[in-house]
């Protein structure tokens, strides 16, 4: 009887999946294709055409507290991650920006007892030390040298994402909109925030070729725009520690890349990290989905009689209406 909504769960964590597979892919983009020491303009090509055209196409602006709301995560996801990662990248040789992004399910756990009122157990927290540990073994060189700004931006981008990761899952989808222009929405207001910043610290190149051209399309496209629209699908429906757990696929993937595209070699040891990084995302995934599961069916089995709508009249947690109660984790997947 419950065939349907286990399948619909899998195949949403199995899209999701998709985003920071693309996104692993930036690494290599950005040194093969894109003009160099233009971190800030390739965060802004990122965001901002792919953001106005998905704007352009689902035609929907926010409406009230959504326009707060798109701002904050707008911010959080796009206009803050961006340049927090790409100046970690530059400054953290070795990967060690790719460790640093791998604390987020821990950061997702945390935030999620304030915000969400949801206590991470042990398989979580386990998981996410086993995240980091594997990620480590994946990036981490004997010679990598850590810079305090770098590691500063790492860490920062990690909370930033975490905290998207988490409001996202608490704030759901406005009613009667989609995934798509939460997503546009987002991008476009990060996008503007990106494009005068590096306007104004470095300024445009002073010859663009085809390959250029080549990068900032993949970037925008492929890898923001049809990224961003699963990342965010997921994330307003998946619980925020099952989400998380998938961004460990970022770095392993700029690992496999670097390793069948860029001729980098793979010790046994690295080997090593990848597996425990995958089995470390697979088992966080997989577990916080069943936690939230479990969660709330102990919730409706519990619930006084009228507290339901009572908590929904007071914007608790225990209820959302409209389009939010749509996407809760224990809701089959709409195709």
């Amino acid at each position: 009887m419950n065939t349907r909504p286990a399948s619909s769960r899998t195949l949403l964590l199995a899209t999701t999946a998709l985003a920071p597979v693309t996104w692993g892919s930036t690494y290599a983009v950005t040194t093969s294709l894109l003009p160099a020491d233009r971190p800030l303009l390739a965060a802004a090509v990122r965001a901002l055409p792919a953001g106005l055209v998905l704007l352009a196409f689902v035609r929907r602006l926010p409406r009230g507290s959504w326009w707060a709301r798109a701002a904050v995560l707008g911010v959080l996801n796009i206009g803050a991650f961006f340049p927090l990662l790409f100046l970690a990248a530059y400054r953290l040789p070795g990967g060690v920006a790719g460790v640093l992004g791998a604390v987020q399910p821990l950061v997702v756990a945390g935030l999620s007892v304030r915000v969400l009122g949801q206590r991470p157990g042990a398989r979580t927290l386990a998981a996410g030390l086993l995240g980091v540990v594997g990620v480590a073994l994946v990036v981490l060189r004997a010679d990598a040298g850590l810079d305090a700004l770098g590691v500063l931006a790492g860490l920062g981008g990690a909370v930033s994402m975490a905290a998207g990761t988490v409001l996202g899952r608490r704030w759901g989808l406005p009613p009667g909109v989609g995934p798509l222009a939460l997503t546009a929405w987002q991008l476009t207001v990060g996008g503007l925030l990106l494009l005068p910043l590096a306007l104004f610290a470095e300024g445009l190149p002073a010859a663009v070729t085809g390959t250029n051209l080549l990068g900032y399309l993949y970037l925008a496209t492929v890898n923001t725009a049809l990224g961003y629209a699963l990342w965010f699908r997921g994330v307003t429906r998946l619980p925020a520690a099952a989400a998380s757990f998938l961004g460990l696929l970022s770095p392993v993937t700029a690992a496999v890349i670097g390793w069948a595209a860029l001729g980098q070699s793979l010790t046994p040891l690295q080997l090593t990290g990848l597996a425990v990084a995958l089995g470390a995302m697979a088992w966080g995934a997989v577990g916080g989905s069943r936690s939230a599961r479990g969660a709330k069916s102990v919730e409706h089995h519990t619930r006084a009689p009228g507290a339901e709508d009572s908590a929904a009249r007071n914007g608790g947690p225990g209820k959302t209406s409209g389009t939010e109660g749509a996407v809760d984790a224990g809701t089959p997947v709409r195709p």
